[in-house]
């Protein structure tokens, strides 16, 4: 087979995200009403910010604002996680970052599968965060191994995606015939299932452990928990979504409200209570229900050096020994004062986010600089100030640990939040997962070393046409 009859790893990503997208509406119709109020507050926000959306242009990611989502599941075993990678590398997804969620009271760590390079990014970010049970951190050995035991039964790839995956691997792509059974096959992997692996009295044990090792543990796959539509204001959302029938959870994850924003900020719908059924003595099935699904929105910001992240994971910690959020929400008027407060030490405008070394930047010429003759090398700084050069945020396209295990939180109940020894170990996921996860830091540094000698080659090519 020729390689250019093979359907591009952007384009069956493309297809998966939409097929995705269709099966969860369906899934959820709260989510499609949750789309729809997003679509609408991003049209009037950029209809009130002209210079937000002329950035936006001309930095290719407008079009990217309505189509950008991404999905979160939880894994049981190591060899369903290496599994994922190969699915997902299919897709041109790579793992990106270690995230260690037993600080928050969470038994899982993750990664996040998603696009790495610009173009690929512009044409669909779609990505998923994809976390694996932590059995170890059960207390209850008998119940560990239990769990261990239903876990090892399951298979949660259809013959149909393992052949497929196998296919592209081999062949070093699909064509156009087999994306389409590719994306078909994986699909099932995602779906819900409404009848569970296990007893209603197993159900109940291991949700007495931790609600989300019974959600892992219960069903016959990792039916996907969310998908996240990307909002230019959350705080808007946040505020109209009892307006449209849904119930918020009762603070915004992430930092403060800000003219800059950084990082990352999220909030969600509450988890549905969903009916399911769950196997009886006789071989038959009992009623019961389980509840694990939600809406998700997120708005995205600037990429943070180590330098900026420090500063963050600081100015965070501060406004928690303060107050920290209940999840019940009875005290997010104070958290919410205090996560302001605490945030005040972080600069507020692209230029001084720069000059400080926190944020990544990507440059380009201005009309000017394409215009202007050199003579003699110049330093990025004085071409910045002479207006030959702009500077544009980095989108941060990964996740915030502390945020990630809020949202989890939120919607396991008021009463989920256990206590676990922190216990971050990449070493062990990046055994499982079978690769080294890409360290984001480097990443996001390589780009905007990448802008700044583009600009810079550009202004010497210019020099030497002289």
């Amino acid at each position: 087979m020729k390689e250019n009859s093979f359907v591009s790893a952007d384009e069956i990503r493309s297809a998966f995200s939409a097929a995705m997208s269709v099966m969860y509406r369906e899934e959820v119709p709260a989510y499609g009403t949750l789309m729809e109020l997003v679509a609408k507050v991003n049209a009037n926000t950029l209809a009130a910010d002209a210079t937000l959306k002329d950035r936006l242009e001309a930095t290719d990611t407008l079009d990217r604002i309505s189509e950008e989502r991404h999905g979160a599941i939880r894994l049981g075993t190591p060899a369903e996680l290496s599994m994922m990678r190969r699915v997902f590398a299919v897709m041109g997804m790579y793992p990106v970052g270690y995230y260690d969620l037993s600080t928050a009271g969470v038994p899982v760590h993750s990664t996040a599968f998603r696009p790495v390079g610009d173009a690929a990014l512009k044409r669909n970010p779609f990505r998923v965060f994809t976390s694996l049970l932590r059995l170890d951190l059960i207390a209850d050995e008998t119940l560990r191994a239990e769990a261990e035991a239903i876990l090892r039964e399951r298979r949660i790839f259809t013959p149909g995606a393992v052949e497929l995956t196998e296919t592209a691997e081999r062949d070093g792509g699909l064509d156009k015939a087999d994306a389409e059974r590719f994306v078909a096959e994986v699909l099932e992997t995602f779906r819900w299932h409404d009848k569970a692996n296990v007893s209603a009295d197993m159900y109940k044990r291991l949700h007495d452990a931790h609600r989300l090792i019974a959600d892992v543990v219960s069903f016959k796959g990792p039916h996907i928990n969310h998908l996240t539509p990307r909002t230019l204001d959350i705080d808007e959302i946040q505020a109209l979504m009892p307006e449209y029938g849904i119930a918020p959870k009762a603070v915004v994850e992430g930092p403060p409200t800000r003219k800059c924003p950084i990082l990352l900020r999220q909030t969600s719908f509450k988890a549905l209570e969903e009916p399911v059924s769950f196997r009886d003595a006789d071989g038959g099935w009992k009623a019961g229900s389980h509840t694990a699904r939600f809406g998700e929105i997120e708005q995205r910001g600037i990429a943070l050096t180590p330098k900026g992240r420090g500063l963050y994971d600081r100015l965070l910690d501060e406004s928690r020994k303060i107050v920290r959020p209940a999840a019940d929400g009875s005290n997010a008027k104070q958290y919410e004062a205090a996560l302001a407060q605490a945030f005040e030490a972080f600069p507020d405008s692209w230029a001084e986010i720069r000059e400080a070394g926190l944020g990544y930047f990507s440059y380009s010429l201005t009309e000017r600089g394409r215009r202007t003759k050199l003579t003699g090398s110049r330093d990025l700084d004085s071409l910045i100030s002479d207006g030959l050069v702009e500077f544009d945020p980095i989108v941060y396209e990964d996740f915030l640990p502390v945020s990630a295990a809020g949202i989890f939180q939120s919607n396991l109940g008021d009463g989920a939040q256990q206590e676990f020894v922190a216990s971050p170990n990449q070493k062990r996921f990046e055994t499982d997962l079978g690769v080294a996860v890409l360290n984001e830091f480097d990443h996001y540094a390589g780009i905007e070393q990448a802008s700044i000698e583009n600009c810079l080659r550009a202004l010497s090519a210019a020099m030497a046409a002289e």
